[in-house]
C-alpha cells in the first residue's frame, strides 16, 4: 500500500515544504558525488546515539548539531524517495495550518525528539542515524490529529493488479503507526545491529501528535 497524494487543498504555497525536499535532494546528490567515502560522511555528520547523549565531541561538528545535519542525509535513493513522498503528501497541509516559520520550527523539533527517542533506546550505540524519517513522522502525527478524515489516494497491490483507492487519513496513517510499533518492539531483539531506527519514527510521531495544536496559528476574531 503506497499513498501518493491527498485531496486536502491548501490556501498557501508550501514554500518550506518544497524547500526542505529540495535541500534533502541536494544533500543526497552531494553524498553520492562526493570524493569522500560515504561511510566517513555518515559517521561525521550522522546522529550517533551515544554521542548526542554524552556530547562527547569526536566528530567534525558538535554532536547536537549532527541531529540537524542527519535530518537531511539519507542512506539510499529508496530511503530518500519514501521520506520525501510522505513529506510532500502531508507536509503542505501542516505548513498551511501552522504558517511557514512555525512549520519549520515544528519540523526540526520533531526531528530532535525523534533522534533522542532512538538514542534513549540504544544509549551505547555508535551507529549513526541518518534520514528525515523522524521529522516526517512528526508531520504524520500532526496530520492525523488535524485532518483525520481527509482522503488519501493510495496504490493497492493485488498480485499483478494495481488499484487506486481513496482512504481516510486515519486509516493510512494508523496502519503506518501500527507497523512502526510492531517493528520497534521486534527490533529490541537486535540491539546495536543497525537498520531502521523505529523508535525515532515513534518518538517523532507522538511528539507531532501531541504538540501540533500548540503550533497552530491563532485565528483572529472579527468584532462587529
Amino acid at each position: 500500500m503506497i499513498p501518493f497524494k491527498d485531496d486536502n487543498p491548501t490556501r498557501t504555497f508550501p514554500i518550506f515544504t518544497i524547500g526542505i525536499i529540495t535541500l534533502n535532494i541536494i544533500v543526497f546528490l552531494w553524498q553520492m558525488s562526493s570524493p569522500v567515502d560515504l561511510r566517513r560522511i555518515v559517521y561525521s555528520y550522522g546522529a550517533i546515539p551515544r554521542l548526542i547523549l554524552t556530547f562527547k565531541d569526536i566528530q567534525p561538528i558538535h554532536p547536537f548539531l549532527t541531529i540537524f545535519t542527519s535530518m537531511f542525509m539519507h542512506g539510499g535513493l529508496l530511503h530518500l524517495g519514501i521520506n520525501m513522498l510522505y513529506l510532500w503528501i502531508f507536509g503542505n497541509n501542516i505548513e498551511d495550518r501552522l504558517g511557514h516559520i512555525r512549520f519549520v520550527i515544528f519540523y526540526l523539533l520533531c526531528g530532535v525528539v525523534a533522534a533522542y527517542a532512538h538514542a534513549i533506546t540504544e544509549p551505547g550505540s555508535m551507529i549513526p542515524m541518518v534520514g528525515a524519517s523522524g521529522a516526517v513522522s512528526g508531520i504524520l502525527g500532526a496530520y492525523l490529529l488535524l485532518f483525520p478524515h481527509a482522503r488519501v489516494y493510495t496504490l493497492i497491490f493485488l498480485g499483478f493488479f494495481i488499484q487506486v483507492v481513496r482512504l481516510p487519513a486515519f486509516f493510512v496513517i494508523g496502519l503506518w503507526v501500527v507497523i512502526q510499533f510492531i517493528n520497534g518492539i521486534l527490533s529490541k531483539g537486535f540491539m546495536g545491529q543497525g537498520g531502521v531506527a523505529w523508535f525515532a519514527h515513534i518518538g517523532g510521531f507522538i511528539f507531532g501528535l501531541l504538540m501540533v495544536k500548540s503550533f497552530v496559528k491563532k485565528r483572529r476574531r472579527v468584532y462587529l
